[in-house]
């Protein structure tokens, strides 16, 4: 067991912050922007709540966050009554948000400075994975930093790697929404031409997911995608931040990303639509217009 404060109670941290209780059967001390969430949050899983990032962290053996975007992360981490104020020396900082890789080497550098580790952790497996504790954790950091909170990352990780060093974790998760922004544009092409075509639909989807054509969005998107319903999973205005952190990151490191480009236009189609709340597997909608 071990004392573990969670800062960011949004669809994501809300679960995750619970499994470290319920299942990892650690000591858990929560923040949220929102001071109703946290106390919900307590009522539910018997935690405490704080009433600072600052409060919430002091005398933890681990603080983790999952907030919004960079902005956001420097308010709780190195803001007016931030976290890293009052993380203890040899403590360990874990952020789970999806943020930029030079946001996570400048919290690595200032948490170094101050005496704590710093471990940059972006996840993957939206909102299902989170409440059912199985997400994809990539990180970034010391490999003393990673052992030390990987058991504790456990409690909501279905997998857990250490890619390198600090902002190795957020770089990872680009990688990931690249692949999946071509992933959802060629399932929404698929569908749409399988019904020009007059085609049945889940017929076509039966058979071709047995296949090369298979994918995770595919087993778990076409129904939903089929019938016209977006509102199963991660939000078309929040992949636009991260489309636009990876399209950053390109710029600063060269990378050549056309058809990410491309679906991030695509998607600022899908926001015009007023789907800016619809789950990425909207793409569809926009085809279908």
């Amino acid at each position: 067991m071990a004392k573990v404060a969670f800062l960011g109670l949004g669809v994501m941290g809300f679960p995750m912050a619970g499994h470290l209780v319920a299942k990892g059967g650690h000591e858990v001390t929560v923040f949220n922007r929102t001071p109703a969430k946290a106390k919900a949050w307590a009522e539910k899983f018997g935690g405490k709540t704080a009433a600072t990032p600052k409060a919430a962290a002091e005398g933890q053996d681990f603080v983790m966050c999952c907030v919004g975007n960079d902005n956001d992360l420097r308010a709780v981490t190195i803001g007016a009554d931030g976290a890293f104020a009052g993380v203890k020396k040899g403590a360990t900082f874990v952020d789970h948000t999806t943020a930029s890789a030079e946001v996570a080497r400048e919290l690595d550098a200032a948490a170094t400075k101050a005496g704590f580790k710093f471990i940059d952790a972006p996840v993957s497996g939206g909102q299902a994975g989170a409440e059912n504790g199985v997400l994809t954790v990539m990180c970034g950091g010391t490999a003393d930093a990673y052992a030390g909170a990987e058991p504790v990352i456990a409690a909501y990780a279905r997998m857990c790697k250490l890619l390198g060093p600090a902002g190795s974790g957020q770089l990872t998760k680009m990688v990931n929404q690249i692949c999946i922004a071509g992933l959802v544009q060629g399932l929404s092409e698929g569908i749409h031409f399988a019904k020009k075509a007059g085609l049945d639909v889940q017929a076509v989807i039966d058979t071709i997911s047995k296949g090369a054509a298979q994918s995770w969005q595919m087993e778990n998107r076409y129904k939903t995608m089929n019938d016209g319903k977006f509102d199963f999973g991660f939000a078309v205005e929040w992949m636009r931040k991260d489309l636009s952190i990876c399209l950053a990151e390109s710029r600063r490191n060269g990378a050549s990303l056309p058809v990410t480009a491309l679906v991030d236009q695509f998607y600022s189609e899908v926001e015009k639509m007023g789907g800016k709340r619809w789950d990425t597997s909207s793409l569809l909608a926009r085809l279908q217009r």
